[in-house]
């Protein structure tokens, strides 16, 4: 009888030692899998959006910007398109934990010029307002000014993320967001600091929203307790210039 010398490529368990073939094979696919994590890893990362930790920008350096003042669901400056800036939707706020919905309220709907400064975090823009004497009615308005674009409705969706408000989220403070910012979200929120709704995925290339309850007015009480948690909402969404609105059904939210 002839004997065959052993399989290269057979695993014994009681051998003392794995076979170089298999040996080979392991670390072969050991390093082609590794590699292709980190690969698709680099071009995740490259692909993401990142917004940026935010910060104060002093766009305006002294002047104002004029524009259509809209209260609902918060204040919200209308810019009409100059030259090379396309139009915009600012949102505003007040110094402190505080919105300007005192100062805005009488002048809805009508031309205002608007000083302040900016507090900037990647497509996020929000004017913070100093008093009565940074928001009034507009001394010259044209009749672009007068006129924006109506809102472009983009359907109803379903997204997840995390409700913060707008003005710390942009930069005010750090962190601006998550569990960490709870109780201050809360106390913005509430002293109508417009909130925004932070997505895990874009609609429309966006991952910022500012959010309004269903009939587009500024969002529920039951809503407030659920910041700086992952939930899912319900809603339309429609765009303002280059602002992303959420209205959205309260009894939609679910963590």
């Amino acid at each position: 009888m002839t004997l065959r010398a052993p399989d290269p490529g057979f695993f014994v368990g009681y051998f003392k030692k794995v076979p170089p073939a298999i040996q080979a094979f392991v670390l072969a696919f050991g390093v082609l899998f590794v590699s292709g994590l980190t690969w698709a890893s680099v071009m995740l990362a490259l692909a993401a959006q990142s917004p940026g930790s935010g910060d104060y920008v002093d766009e305006l350096r002294g002047g104002s910007l004029t524009g259509v003042l809209e209260t609902r669901p918060y204040p919200i400056l209308r810019v009409p398109a100059t030259g090379q800036m396309p139009a915009r939707a600012i949102m505003l706020s007040g110094a402190g934990k505080f919105g300007v919905d005192d100062i805005a309220d009488p002048l809805g709907g009508t031309p205002v010029d608007a000083a302040g400064i900016f507090l900037k975090r990647g497509d996020l823009d929000m004017l913070l307002i100093d008093g009565p004497a940074a928001l009034h009615a507009a001394v010259q308005a044209t009749h672009d000014t007068t006129r924006p674009a109506a809102a472009e409705p983009l359907g109803r969706w379903r997204l997840t993320g995390e409700i913060c408000d707008g003005k710390c989220y942009s930069g005010a403070m750090r962190p601006g967001g998550e569990l960490a910012h709870k109780a201050c979200a809360n106390l913005c929120i509430t002293g109508r600091v417009p909130p925004v709704f932070v997505s895990t995925a874009p609609v429309a290339g966006h991952i910022f929203f500012l959010l309004a309850n269903a009939d587009g007015g500024p969002i529920p009480a039951a809503l407030k307790d659920r910041t700086a948690v992952r939930i899912e909402l319900d809603g339309e969404v429609e765009r303002r210039d280059n602002l992303m609105v959420f209205k959205v059904d309260p009894a939609s939210v679910r963590e």
